[in-house]
């Protein structure tokens, strides 16, 4: 069973309407015991760093996720703010990440950004394999993947880096570490390309 957390600041309409094409069912839910049923999990996110951690505060889910991605090890997958909630914080807000990630989150500047690019990244962009692992092989390098984002993840541990795409500079668009992998990009809004990851993250 695939479980969409459900925290108040996820489009997750989106995603399950993708599930759907590849025949996948998955459930929207913050209820705890549903998400201790999980045989995958996806995080996804859109908005404020600190407002999505503040959300998974208020509605105890960080130790039910923990147990789910550390004890349980089952696969889990963090969209865009998703991703970014998985490192240890933000220059966007004041609260600690789930830290999950050796990484911070960094905001975008005009010094990493020449003219004309503009904050936010927001678009098509292609993407590079830099580790090849279970959610990602070489053949994805150079597919497009839709992004927006105003902050982007800055790894501690080059080895956790599986993906990156270039705005400016090259910067991480996809981490992994066991059984926990996030994306910077939108699956969900990436056509043929956001279709086969998902594909590929819902069969591991």
């Amino acid at each position: 069973m695939v479980v969409i957390i459900d925290y108040g600041a996820g489009n997750s309409g989106s995603i399950v309407n993708m599930l759907k094409r590849i025949g996948k069912q998955a459930i929207v839910t913050s209820d705890q015991k549903i998400i201790d049923q999980a045989e995958r999990l996806i995080l996804p996110g859109v908005g404020a760093f600190d407002y999505g951690m503040q959300n998974l505060e208020e509605r105890n889910l960080i130790e039910i996720l923990k147990k789910k991605a550390f004890i349980d090890k089952v696969p889990f997958l963090g969209i865009c703010l998703g991703m970014q909630l998985m490192t240890k914080g933000s220059e966007e807000g004041i609260k600690s990440g789930l830290s999950w990630f050796d990484a911070q989150t960094i905001k975008f500047t005009k010094q990493d950004i020449p003219l004309p690019l503009k904050i936010p990244h927001m678009g098509w962009a292609e993407v590079k394999v830099k580790h090849q692992n279970e959610l990602v092989d070489y053949h994805l390098t150079g597919q497009r993947f839709y992004f927006v984002h105003s902050y982007f993840v800055r790894a501690n541990n080059q080895s956790d880096v599986i993906l990156t795409a270039n705005y400016g500079n090259e910067f991480a668009c996809g981490l992994a570490k066991d059984n926990l992998f996030a994306v910077q990009f939108h699956p969900e809004k990436s056509h043929k390309f956001g279709q086969e990851l998902l594909k590929q993250f819902t069969s591991l």
